[in-house]
């Protein structure tokens, strides 16, 4: 499979993230204490090597990868997780020679966006098809991921969760109207 070159160097940097992620991830197996994040990790990290050898696939100019990435399906709770009235405080520590739990979390949810934010950015670029569906799968892989990281986090009180107040939704309801068109291209007619 020939690839723009713009494309080899888009698969390049995202062969680079995702051996950060895949190391990052082995670190955070083994330093996590709980074990709800532990298995979380554990369940997540296949289909980030799955992810990693089909990009060597493409990588290595076969005919792209024959493997369809095994993407999650997103498991969303009905609503928000409830705010918190107080969170824990956090600093940054300077010097340490192990990450706690909220860290993992933290890093891990960062590592998760940031790959999907590249995935994103690499399909819109992207102009052979079996290779731009890849990284479409990968973004959701990433952003159903995430979104099951965050929701822990949340639940923990590690990532603040504020609801807008009801006057903010209200202007923005003021502001933006409905189209009144279903078929809006009948206007033209």
């Amino acid at each position: 499979m020939q690839l723009a070159a713009h494309e080899a160097h888009e698969l390049n940097e995202l062969l680079l993230s995702c051996t950060n992620s895949i190391q990052s991830m082995a670190l955070f197996l083994n330093q996590a204490t709980d074990p709800e994040l532990r298995d979380m990790i554990a369940r997540h990290y296949p289909a980030h090597i799955q992810d990693y050898n089909m990009k060597v696939e493409f990588a290595k100019q076969t005919m792209g990868s024959r493997d369809q990435l095994n993407v999650p399906e997103l498991q969303m709770a009905a609503g928000m997780p409830p705010a918190q009235q107080q969170y824990p405080a956090f600093q940054p520590q300077v010097k340490l020679s192990q990450l706690d739990d909220r860290s993992i979390a933290t890093s891990y949810l960062l590592t998760l966006k940031r790959s999907g934010r590249d995935y994103a950015w690499g399909a819109f670029e992207c102009s052979t098809p079996q290779l731009r569906a890849f990284l479409e799968d990968a973004f959701r892989m990433c952003s159903h991921q995430a979104y099951e990281v965050w929701a822990y986090m949340a639940r923990k009180g590690w990532y603040p969760v504020a609801m807008a107040q009801p006057g903010v939704m209200q202007t923005l309801g003021q502001i933006y109207q409905e189209v009144p068109y279903q078929q809006p291209m009948n206007v033209y007619q």
